[in-house]
């Protein structure tokens, strides 16, 4: 069997996990490597095959997505055309981590593809949801991957397509120890806003900027330019998180037994229910950052670490059953049928174009 395991390049968490995922899926099939984005910090540990522009959504300075910058780095045109040329029809099957090129160009060939994300667990029904109403974020993680089938990952196994967090391998095998500093990656805020805030709060802080070329101190807040094994390593050994609500971060954080504060990014749909997710296992969740929330930041600064969470290894299991629930069912009931043909036909465009 020849899969396509293709990654979403936003962020951090979908190459971290992947790092975990590769090795294992090399096990049971011919396995190539996509990638769309560039936005993530961290170097893939796999010979990627085929790298794309894909689609990206970018954050700006002060805690919120920038309209002007995802709009500036957004081609649809482009991502039409990596739709109709990628070499889909060579794979037996497309297993994507919120890929959208490998997702729309398997739809369009009728080739096989299951959705495996975080994603596909945030909008699982049991799922915690923000009851704010933000109807395109919602419309975007349902559709931004087109599929029959969808496994995820949260931070409890809502139900049986639903699994706990992969933890990465270096950090299941750390032992933590409490070196009383705090570790902070929140690229949504500029260093300049980071400082003004956290220097009103006595303790070390150690902030990996993705907009910082170099290392410097201000009073107690310590900036550092984003270092793959420095942050691991910051992570380890820190007393508490202070985070953006992503998924990856604050579930090795918590597996470490570390204090989390999570502050999901403004208008983020996905992040607004990842900081209802992490609430319900023991992080502690504000709006945003915030001198209206001294009192809260302070009395997490106080509290004591909690127990860590045991999230299990169940990578190769979870991989083994997605496969064996493909071969046995075949090939068609993880096809998008007449259903899309019918949609194409509605709208025009779409049809021209695809």
């Amino acid at each position: 069997m020849k899969i396509l395991y293709a990654i979403q390049g936003t962020g951090n968490g979908h190459l971290s996990r992947a790092h975990e995922i590769v090795p294992i899926l090399k096990e049971f099939a011919q396995v190539d490597i996509l990638v769309s984005g560039n936005q993530s910090q961290i170097k893939a540990q796999f010979h990627i095959d085929y790298q794309r522009t894909g689609l990206t959504f970018l954050s700006g300075k002060k805690g919120g997505i920038s309209i002007v910058k995802s709009l500036k780095n957004t081609h649809p045109i482009d991502f039409i055309k990596e739709i109709k040329s990628f070499p889909i029809a060579q794979y037996d099957l497309v297993l994507s981590d919120f890929e959208p090129v490998s997702a729309w160009s398997a739809l369009v060939n009728s080739v096989p593809c299951i959705e495996l994300s975080h994603q596909a667990g945030v909008i699982h029904q049991r799922a915690p949801k923000p009851d704010k109403n933000m109807a395109f974020g919602r419309y975007v993680l349902h559709h931004y991957v087109p599929t029959k089938t969808k496994y995820g990952f949260h931070f409890e196994a809502y139900e049986d397509k639903v699994f706990t967090p992969v933890i990465r391998r270096e950090i299941r095998q750390a032992t933590p120890v409490d070196n009383g500093h705090y570790t902070v990656y929140l690229p949504g805020y500029h260093d300049d806003v980071l400082i003004h805030f956290l220097r009103q709060f006595p303790v070390k802080w150690e902030v990996f900027s993705k907009f910082a070329t170099y290392a410097y101190r201000v009073d107690d807040v310590f900036i550092k330019p984003i270092s793959q094994d420095h942050f691991q390593n910051s992570l380890i050994s820190c007393t508490g998180v202070l985070a953006g609500a992503g998924f990856e971060l604050p579930a090795e954080a918590m597996f470490l037994g570390k204090k989390v504060l999570v502050i999901p990014m403004k208008g983020h749909y996905e992040q607004a229910c990842n900081a209802l997710g992490a609430q319900k296992v023991g992080a502690m969740t504000i709006p945003e950052l915030d001198l209206l929330y001294h009192r809260q930041i302070n009395y997490w600064l106080t509290q004591a670490n909690p127990a860590a969470l045991p999230y299990h290894d169940e990578t190769k299991l979870i991989l083994e059953r997605i496969l064996t629930d493909f071969q046995s069912r075949g090939k068609q009931s993880y096809i998008v049928d007449e259903a899309f043909e019918t949609f194409k036909e509605k709208l025009g465009i779409l049809r021209y174009l695809l």
